[in-house]
């Protein structure tokens, strides 16, 4: 009795698989019964479900040592020899169909390897075509041009993997190993396995899917002459650059290959390597105390295969039940899991006296609720020039979430149909493989500017980081605190502010090489100059303001809250500039106004005096002899007190224009009494008098 489906669904742990299955041989006498239980994976990834982090970070995550060089990264902008091989970018997996090889740029790999190195790969490779296979090169080192001499390199050839190391000629000039070859089914049976090469020269260890091969065959060579020809470093063919009429790729590779490193002056300890290329899934036992007296069981080094043996049907029945499935990845590959249990009965006196039929089942693996990466914190601030050319720290208050959408199962599942259950958003825990910190516009000028971190941050950490005119890389498997941590201490310097005003960066986060991805958190950072920094103090507090806003949900203390009452708002400032603009209007209105109204008063008063000079030819006048002395007293009284009146009004004349227009109109009934002076004269003046 058992289930063909049986369905896992991430971090479910261990579940097993057949939990009432039970085996009977119908009271007959057996010896021995023989029970094989195997998971086929060989579909899933490279031959399981394992971690798929960039070989970078997994080297990081078991320990590895420092220094490996990976040969076939992602095609970048700096890693662009792998642009034009044919790629699969789910696993980082390179495909090579015999007309492929990639040429790997000088000063990636050193070239001297000292007699120390490490050199690992997955590869999948199927048997050779023809009945003469050529060699089919992994990775080569030859002369660049002139000859056609390999330094080192690591091919296929008629299934077996060979190693081969010339050395250079030194003072002894004697046969040394040269070729080292190891012969293994595993080689050409078109399923993924793990190598790792550790050279200690002379001595070469090969290690397969964990395991140590010691080389069949080693073949002596004489030493390489120095020479002055370059040389040139290529994988998945080898370059021929003499004796050859145009210089060409040769030796093609046919098959698949992933995670190729080299690692020059160390070699890998076997807990290192069984690490990189551990199953994240497999069969388990549960409670192995508890399996009963007289059973034996084994289990392959990947866990995709369990034997069990014993003499009791009872026994075998106990030990089948508590067979489970176990992976470990927070996300698992989905899909199927074939399993298939195969038994033997072995009676007394026989080889095999009952015939056991074949179960066959299957494992769904579910997919994972997909998570949401989001980075949040101070999107734009300005400092002056002076604290830039000490440093300042870009990312003070980053902060990464990561966030997933779940179905809520409610206790009345009546009154929610399957369309239409809630959905929460909850906050979940991962690892982060990468954080980038990108420039955005021209790249950093390295003779005035740079991006900084003390890499002592990064100890204790599965964590490293790489720096470039582009921007900062931080990589390896670890917790997003971690990545925090780290982010909130890099540092943008410049020493000649003088001729930037501004930067603008953008960070950007992985899980899982890339299957995961956060949003871009754009960053602007503003240098004020001297001329600028005391006017845009307030502003740089009025873009931190929304910052603030934030804290009244998280409160930091009173320092927060005294910083918030010195803070202006946005209104205060744009008031204060409206209205003062508003005063410089009306103010220029009036002195406008006034100066018009001056302008027009002095024209009405000379049109006036004009119009008081009477064409008198027609005129009569007496004089009466009796006021000849009296009238010029009167007069100057009279011009006197105007003159006062002009000082002490300072403003126009045309209100005392008017009052002399009534008091003239008062006496048109008088006589008129002109007091005529000497045209020569220039202090008298003309005055019209009414009887």
């Amino acid at each position: 009795d058992w289930n063909k489906r049986i369905e896992y669904k991430p971090g479910s742990g261990s579940i097993p698989l057949f939990p009432s299955i039970h085996l009977e041989t119908c009271d007959g006498p057996v010896s021995s019964i023989h029970t094989t239980i195997e998971l086929q994976t060989n579909y899933i990834g490279k031959g399981c479900d394992r971690e798929t982090y960039s070989e970078k970070s997994l080297q990081k995550l078991c320990g590895a040592s420092s220094g490996a060089i990976d040969l076939l990264p992602s095609p970048s902008a700096t890693t662009n020899w792998t642009a034009g091989l044919l790629m699969d970018n789910n696993d980082m997996i390179f495909k090579f169909d015999g007309k492929q090889g990639a040429k790997i740029p000088d000063g990636i790999v050193p070239k001297n390897l000292t007699d120390q190195f490490t050199i690992t790969l997955w590869m999948k490779h199927g048997p050779s075509p023809g009945l003469r296979a050529e060699k089919e090169t992994i990775l080569c080192n030859s002369d660049k041009t002139e000859m056609n001499r390999h330094h080192y390199a690591l091919y296929v050839h008629n299934c077996r993997l060979v190693f081969l190391l010339r050395k250079d000629f030194d003072q002894a000039d004697t046969f040394r190993p040269a070729e080292f070859h190891w012969k293994l089914d595993q080689i050409c049976d078109k399923e993924w396995h793990y190598y790792v090469v550790n050279v200690e020269f002379p001595v070469v260890t090969l290690y397969m899917d964990g395991t140590t091969y010691e080389p069949y065959l080693v073949t002596n060579d004489w030493p390489i002459h120095p020479s002055h020809i370059a040389m040139q470093l290529t994988v998945g063919a080898c370059w021929q650059g003499g004796e050859v009429t145009k210089p060409r790729f040769a030796q093609y590779f046919h098959g698949s290959l992933a995670s190729l490193t080299i690692r020059p002056g160390k070699i890998e300890s076997q807990k290192v390597i069984s690490c990189l290329q551990a199953c994240k899934e497999g069969l388990d036992i549960n409670s192995l105390e508890s399996l009963g007296q007289g059973i034996k069981y084994h289990f392959n080094p990947s866990q995709s295969v369990l034997v069990m043996e014993g003499d009791d049907i009872e026994n075998i029945n106990q030990a089948l039940r508590k067979v489970s499935y176990i992976n470990s990845r927070q996300f698992p590959t989905a899909g199927v899991r074939r399993l298939k249990v195969s038994s033997k009965v072995q009676c007394f006196g026989e080889d095999v006296c009952i015939s056991i039929p074949d179960i066959d089942a299957y494992v769904m693996v579910f997919q994972a609720n997909e998570p949401k990466i989001t980075i949040s914190g101070m999107d734009h601030f300005a400092r002056p020039a002076e604290q830039f050319e000490r440093g300042v720290i870009l990312l003070p208050d980053i902060r990464i979430v990561s966030t997933v959408t779940k179905t809520e199962h409610p206790v009345d599942s009546k009154e929610h149909d399957g369309a239409n259950k809630p959905m929460v958003l909850e906050e979940m825990l991962h690892n982060l493989d990468f954080c980038d910190i990108l420039v955005i516009g021209a790249e950093l000028d390295p003779e005035q500017e740079c991006l900084e971190l003390d890499h002592v941050e990064l100890q204790g950490k599965h964590l490293d980081a790489t720096n470039s005119t582009a921007g900062y890389s931080i990589y390896g498997v670890d917790t997003m605190h971690s990545y925090e941590q780290v982010l909130r201490q890099v540092r943008y310097r410049n020493w000649y502010t003088s001729a930037t005003f501004d930067r603008k960066f953008r960070v950007k986060c992985s899980e899982l090489n890339g299957r995961y991805t956060s949003n871009e958190f754009n960053l602007e950072v503003n240098i004020l100059h001297s001329s600028n920094s005391n006017f845009m103090d307030h502003v740089s507090h009025m873009i931190v303001e929304p910052q603030f806003l934030q804290s009244v949900h998280h409160p930091e203390g009173s320092i927060s809250a005294v910083h918030n009452s010195v803070v202006p708002s946005v209104a205060t400032i744009v008031i204060i500039i409206c209205v003062s603009i508003l005063v410089f209007i009306i103010t220029l209105g009036v002195y406008r106004i006034r100066t018009a109204h001056q302008h027009s008063s002095g024209d009405n008063e000379g049109s006036k005096e004009n119009e008081m000079d009477w064409d008198d030819s027609a005129l009569t006048i007496t004089v009466n002899p009796m006021e000849k002395y009296e009238k010029p007293h009167q007069t100057e009284e009279e011009s006197e007190e105007e003159d006062l009146e002009d000082e002490e009004e300072d403003t126009t004349s045309a209100e005392s224009d008017e009052s002399e227009e009534e008091d003239e109109e008062e006496e048109e009934e008088e006589e008129v009494i002109v007091q005529k002076g000497d045209k020569q004269n220039a202090t008298r003046q003309e005055q019209l008098e009414w009887d």
